[in-house]
């Protein structure tokens, strides 16, 4: 099915129509306004939407999809896109009409805005940050072991057991423990990754890991490419990785996860990422600020609502063979996302 989406859009261009039949509720623009005292407004009136440098031909294409649907909006648009890292800081303080991102705010921006406003941001997902393995690109957060392993995949609980203390099932440190054999029988297992006190860790953790502590043989390194290159060198090596191009070292592969006991071990490849059947998905984020009990700002809930219809899908869709790899939502979770503007 989603192969035939991903064919029809490439043949349909932006416009998204058959996207929009076939994957989505049909989009049906609502007439709005920004009022001039909107604290995103630059000094020349214009939309200032302050995010992830990836999205920038991403919000290019959304913003011109506004207002070509839109007729009567009579506002331009001033996207500065510098960084995921900036995004929340620019929600909380009001210069920025939402943020978009590729990947979860970390807890400390988490902290910082609640502390102002007393509340959280709400996440909307409109769709996933990337997919791999892709030959000198990024793949998606994940486990990664030495080529020569022949462990043919792990399940997240069992993720759990190797990096954190307290799993329900008990720790996993040797390789027989997950019944690999040969050499391996008798080795313990070494892992590594990232600073565990990184944003991206402890974003990882917390979602993934049910927000235990890492086990105490657990070495930190300061890069992706450290990381990868340990692995390469540690036939008995687990890694735990962000976005990362795995291609680049031929003596490490991403090892397929599963989502529980008894289902297929999968990687994030295209298909997988659209279906949303992978163990550990990397979603696009919209952040936007909404005090609980009061609605969405008019602007900020029809530009998501935008961003969610067919034509909104159908650009992120074109995103497919870019450096970024962005890939659509699920259909079945636009429902959900939609309900979060209400």
């Amino acid at each position: 099915m989603f192969r035939s989406l991903w064919k029809c859009v490439a043949v349909c261009g932006l416009s998204g129509a058959a996207f929009a039949q076939t994957a989505v509720p049909a989009y049906k623009p609502t007439p709005v306004s920004v009022p001039e005292n909107a604290s995103y407004l630059t000094r020349e009136g214009r939309v200032q939407i302050v995010g992830n440098d990836g999205w920038e031909d991403m919000m290019t294409k959304f913003d011109q999809l506004f207002l070509e649907t839109h007729p009567g909006f009579k506002r331009q648009f001033q996207p500065v896109m510098k960084g995921s890292s900036v995004a929340i800081p620019a929600l909380q303080s009001g210069v920025s009409a939402m943020a978009p991102m590729a990947r979860a705010m970390w807890e400390d921006d988490r902290f910082a805005f609640n502390r102002l406003h007393g509340y959280d941001p709400v996440d909307i997902h409109i769709g996933y940050a990337a997919f791999g393995p892709r030959e000198g690109r990024k793949s998606p957060p994940g486990i990664y072991v030495n080529a020569k392993n022949p462990i043919a995949g792990l399940t997240i609980e069992q993720v759990r057991q190797i990096f954190t203390e307290g799993a329900k099932g008990g720790s996993i440190t040797r390789w027989s423990q997950l019944g690999v054999k040969g050499p391996w029988a008798k080795r313990a297992i070494h892992i590594y990754g990232l600073d565990q006190g990184s944003g991206g860790t402890l974003a990882f953790r917390s979602q993934f890991l049910e927000d235990r502590t890492f086990v105490r043989t657990y070495e930190a390194l300061p890069k992706p490419a450290d990381i990868g290159d340990a692995v390469a060198e540690d036939p008995y090596g687990v890694a735990l990785m962000g976005f990362f191009d795995a291609s680049r070292i031929p003596s490490v592969r991403p090892l397929p996860v599963a989502v529980a006991a008894g289902m297929p071990f999968l990687l994030p490849t295209y298909e997988n990422v659209s279906a949303e059947q992978v163990a550990f998905p990397a979603y696009l984020h919209v952040y936007i600020d909404r005090e609980p009990g009061k609605p969405v700002d008019p602007f900020v809930k029809e530009y998501i609502r935008m961003l969610l219809s067919g034509k909104g899908q159908a650009i992120i869709a074109s995103q497919k063979d870019t450096d970024e790899g962005y890939v659509p939502l699920n259909e079945e979770k636009i429902g959900a996302e939609l309900r979060k503007l209400d």
